[in-house]
């Protein structure tokens, strides 16, 4: 009971997680999190805080890390549908500056991991979303960092439909461009 199939992408260190999910008349039961099956597809962090927050359509919350305190990530959709991406910030990483994204939802209950030295952010699809993520570290609030959503180098293909207007906390359309972070770091 409890197995998960996970997935790589082009961006090691990336997985994208699928739960067995048992369902019958009376609904479903699947294991959010099981530390033996996560342990055995190569996630052995330990998570030392859970985070929940609640979104409506078209808020878009991202890029963000944190710059000394970096945390791996277990993110998943609660409720609803969001569009995740991740970008790879590991200096020498061959695949520095490139992301990728995965629909998570309820309906598909993946989980997608992401470990240190990634810019993470999401956009909410449905009419209302409940995201949900582990951390191997906690908050530090004087310890953010973000990199520009719509950065052209970057060039995530976020999926906003026609007419929907983005929703943003006042920092995240002022966070600098992957080139700035270069210059910051001396990269």
């Amino acid at each position: 009971m409890g197995k998960i199939t996970v997935e790589t992408c082009g961006i090691e260190g990336l997985k994208i997680i699928t739960p067995t999910v048992f369902e019958d008349a009376r609904g479903y039961f699947y294991e959010v999190y099981n530390y033996n099956d996560y342990k055995a597809a190569g996630i052995e962090q330990v998570f030392v805080q859970d985070n929940q927050s609640a979104s409506v359509k078209g808020v878009l919350r991202g890029l963000h890390f944190q710059k000394v305190y970096a945390q791996d990530k277990l993110v998943r959709a609660g409720r609803g549908e969001v569009f995740d991406v991740a970008v790879d910030l590991r200096e020498g990483s061959p695949t520095f500056g490139k992301w990728h994204g995965v629909l998570l939802s309820e309906e598909n209950k993946k989980q997608f991991f992401i470990p240190k030295g990634f810019a993470h952010g999401f956009l909410v699809l449905s009419d209302y979303a409940e995201f949900c993520y582990k951390c191997t570290d906690f908050y530090h609030p004087n310890d953010e960092g973000g990199i520009l959503y719509n950065d052209p180098e970057i060039g995530v293909e976020w999926p906003i439909p026609e007419g929907m207007e983005l929703i943003m906390s006042e920092k995240d359309p002022k966070w600098g461009t992957l080139a700035d972070y270069r210059r910051e770091r001396n990269l």
